[in-house]
């Protein structure tokens, strides 16, 4: 794996404490710098669709400037936590909200953060709106988006 991330193939991203406020050297999670790279090691004909828009919003947020990390929380775990200079937003990435068990859950991933960094659930839905604060955010609107 360092061989992969010395040579920019993939990239290794650190767990973040939100609580702690501390970067967890421990169950690293690891994004691949294209996604054919992660086609190979599949053997499936089909890419994941979840897997494949949030390794588009990791990449994206690295070319936005941000360091990276991923989310740990008391209850669980958040997809992103960025920072860049006195930034820091926490991002959810599904790759459709259904129903309201996945919203639920999408937006419930933020309830046991109470500081008041922006949050926002990024999706292919086309809707977007805010639910308790939190922003909904179609994936290509944050693709395009040069001021987030």
């Amino acid at each position: 794996m360092d061989a992969l991330c010395k040579a920019l193939l993939i990239r290794k991203v650190y767990r973040y404490d939100v609580h702690g406020r501390a970067v967890l050297k421990t169950l690293n999670k690891y994004y691949v710098t294209d996604l054919g790279i992660a086609q190979i090691k599949n053997n499936k004909t089909e890419m994941d669709q979840s897997y494949a828009i949030e390794n588009i919003v990791y990449n994206e947020l690295l070319i936005k400037g941000y360091d990276v990390y991923t989310g740990k929380t008391k209850k669980g775990e958040i997809d992103f936590v960025a920072t860049k200079s006195d930034k820091k937003i926490y991002i959810q990435v599904a790759y459709s909200i259904p129903n309201e068990d996945t919203k639920n859950r999408e937006f419930g991933a933020y309830n046991v953060i109470h500081d008041n960094y922006p949050k926002y659930v990024i999706t292919l839905d086309k809707l977007t709106y805010e639910f308790n604060g939190i922003k909904h955010i179609n994936l290509i609107d944050f693709l395009l988006d040069d001021n987030f």
